[in-house]
C-alpha cells in the first residue's frame, strides 16, 4: 500500500473516530436532559433523538458503534442514563428493552438511510426529509417493539398493560423523527460525504463507500 493511501486510511480512521465519539455525546446531552414524567415506570427522553440522529447521519456501523460507546460508558458507572442513572442494573430494569434496543434502532436507520439513496450532494432537502422520516419511523418501532417486551418481562405486566404504557411514548417519539428526518436531510445536503466513512466533504460527492 502507498504511503499516501495509508495516510488517507489513518485520516478516515481519525475522523471516523471523532464522530463516533462526538455522536456518543449528542446521545448523552439528550439523556441528560430534563425528563418528562408520565404514568409508568419510563420517563419521556431526548434519547430517542440522539439515537436516530445518529443512524441518520453517521450510517448503520458508526452509528451504531456511536450508540454502543454510549451504553457502555453508562454500564461502567458514568451516570449517563436517563435521569442520571448508570450501571449494568439499568439493563434490567422496566425500561430495559428500549435501552438495548439503542444501538440495533442506530444501525438500523443507517442502513435504511443509505439504502434510500437519499444523500446524493444535489437532493433537495424535501426530497430527502421523508425518506430519512421513514427510515427512522422503522427504528422506532423496534425501540418500542423492544421496550414492550423489556416491559412485559422485568416489569411483570401483561402484554396489554405493557402497550398501553408504550402507546404513550409514539407521539413524542413521531415528532422526534420529524425533526431527525430535517436535521439530518439538511446535514447531508450540506455535507455529502458524511454517510461515507472517512472525511465529510462540503458541497460535492465523497468518493469512499457507504457507511452501511
Amino acid at each position: 500500500m502507498a504511503p499516501s493511501a495509508i495516510t488517507t486510511r489513518r485520516a478516515s480512521n481519525t475522523t471516523d473516530l471523532a464522530l463516533i465519539a462526538a455522536f456518543a455525546a449528542l446521545v448523552t446531552a439528550c439523556a441528560l436532559l430534563p425528563a418528562i414524567e408520565v404514568a409508568g415506570p419510563v420517563p419521556i427522553t431526548l434519547q430517542t433523538f440522539g439515537v436516530l440522529l445518529s443512524g441518520a447521519v453517521l450510517g448503520a456501523r458508526r452509528g451504531f458503534l456511536a450508540v454502543l460507546l454510549y451504553l457502555v460508558l453508562g454500564a461502567a458507572g458514568l451516570p449517563i442514563f436517563a435521569g442520571g442513572s448508570s450501571g449494568m442494573a439499568t439493563f434490567t430494569g422496566p425500561s430495559g428493552g428500549y435501552l438495548i434496543s439503542f444501538p440495533f434502532v442506530a444501525g438500523l436507520v443507517g442502513l435504511l438511510v443509505g439504502a434510500a439513496g437519499v444523500l446524493a450532494p444535489r437532493r433537495s432537502l424535501v426530497t430527502g426529509a421523508p425518506l430519512i422520516f421513514v427510515a427512522a419511523m422503522i427504528g422506532v418501532a423496534l425501540n418500542h417493539a423492544a421496550g414492550v417486551v423489556g416491559l412485559h418481562l422485568r416489569a411483570d405486566l401483561s402484554w396489554r398493560d405493557s402497550w398501553n404504557i408504550d402507546k404513550v411514548f409514539w407521539l413524542g417519539d413521531s415528532l422526534k423523527a420529524v425533526a431527525v428526518a430535517l436535521v439530518a436531510a439538511a446535514v447531508h445536503r450540506a455535507f455529502p460525504g458524511l454517510l461515507r466513512s472517512g472525511r465529510p466533504t462540503l458541497g460535492a460527492p465523497a468518493q469512499d463507500t457507504v457507511d452501511a
